[in-house]
């Protein structure tokens, strides 16, 4: 075998071993792991912290429920007939899983033409952008990240009606969200990776 091809196969074996930019972390449990992964993360969240006051500990817990750090999620196909594709559940797309139209009320409101929702430092600005709205129309701290994910979830119109009463799933979500949030702070409380 050439110089040449071995090189090559050793260079394609190192490369699949790496993280694609885009996939999630590895360890999705731990707050420090996935910044000791993803470095840029953490200026992302900093940003919006600083910006509209939303705790790093709560934009991570809804991004690990929206698209587990996976830039490109998206929501799964609907079928007709089991097996004729008919397009998307909805639009949400990225890491915040954004609506189109919510998304460009965000870009409009924040003059953020160029925002991207497959970009770390835009989703997370959509998050506070709209987490804050929540505090402003429906009275939800920033750190409740409970109720924060449910009118989230439902919009602040279905939030203020208590749509999400009569979704017994959406509530143990919710409920889910909370309980990582919690857990995020305190591992980012003993963790290197958020001091930078």
């Amino acid at each position: 075998m050439s110089r040449l091809l071995r090189a090559l196969i050793l260079l394609l074996a190192v490369a699949s071993c790496g993280t694609r930019e885009g996939s999630a972390p590895r360890n999705l449990d731990n707050a420090c792991a996935i910044l000791q992964q993803r470095p840029g993360y953490i200026q992302a969240f900093r940003a919006t912290e600083r910006k509209w006051g939303l705790p790093v500990a709560v934009q991570m817990a809804t991004i690990y429920q929206e698209s587990k750090f996976i830039s490109t999620a998206r929501t799964p196909f609907r079928y007709t007939l089991g097996v004729i594709p008919m397009g998307r559940q909805s639009s949400a797309y990225g890491y915040s899983q954004a609506l189109d139209g919510t998304w460009e009320e965000y870009q409009r409101a924040t003059r953020s033409f160029s925002a991207r929702r497959d970009r770390i430092r835009d989703a997370t600005d959509f998050m506070g952008w709209y987490m804050t709205k929540s505090r402003d129309r429906n009275g939800i701290a920033l750190n409740d990240a409970r109720r924060q994910y449910l009118a989230y979830h439902e919009g602040h119109t279905g939030y203020a009606r208590g749509s999400y009463h009569g979704k017994p799933w959406l509530l143990r979500v919710a409920n889910e969200v909370g309980e990582r949030a919690v857990t995020y702070d305190i591992q980012l409380q003993r963790c290197r990776a958020a001091r930078r």
